[in-house]
């Protein structure tokens, strides 16, 4: 058995999980609601504000990394619920700036046109400053993708630091060439 799949998904107060047939769960919290269908043979059992994902006897290896990852989307979807997920990118270069249009947002990152990107439903872009945009929403997988699209529109120069990062992203500065000796 899998160790993260054996431990027990905590349901803070003012959540409510329940199961349908297929494996399909859904999770209603304060924030929202998420509906999600897991794949393989496990069953799920609650006790005393508790989930614990039962796997089958004999599992196949198959089975036996579907049992943490089937615990670890679980516990997610609780906890996006209940507190929510967000990511902030900080927006670095001369003359580089982000723009908040209505519900979509324009990023001036060096490029002739200005770029824009419009969120999915169930996800917020909040532009902080014109440096910083802050990524949020219930859903974990749709924050990170978010922010990873946001990312790419212009991805950090080694040598400028310019581009578009993570917030707690390290990037380290590269060395220019050297003079001839």
């Amino acid at each position: 058995m899998s160790r993260i799949g054996k431990l027990p998904v905590v349901i803070p107060a003012g959540v409510t999980v329940t199961f349908a047939e297929g494996n399909t769960v859904t999770v209603k919290g304060p924030k929202g609601t998420l509906t999600r269908t897991f794949v393989g043979p496990f069953t799920f059992e609650t006790e005393n504000n508790h989930i614990v994902v039962v796997c089958p006897e004999n599992p196949t290896k198959k089975v036996h990394a579907l049992h943490g990852l089937t615990r670890v989307l679980l516990n997610n979807m609780v906890i996006g619920v209940s507190k929510g997920y967000e990511k902030s990118l900080l927006v670095e270069g001369v003359g580089y700036k982000a723009v908040a249009k209505g519900n979509k947002v324009g990023f001036n990152v060096g490029y002739s046109h200005e770029v824009e990107i419009t969120p999915p439903e169930g996800i917020k872009i909040d532009v902080i400053s014109a440096g910083e945009v802050k990524v949020s929403g219930i859903d974990k997988e749709l924050v990170g993708q978010v922010a990873a699209d946001i990312r790419a529109i212009k991805v950090p120069d080694p040598y400028h630091i310019y581009g578009i990062r993570y917030k707690d992203e390290v990037i380290v500065k590269k060395e220019g060439k050297a003079a001839g000796k």
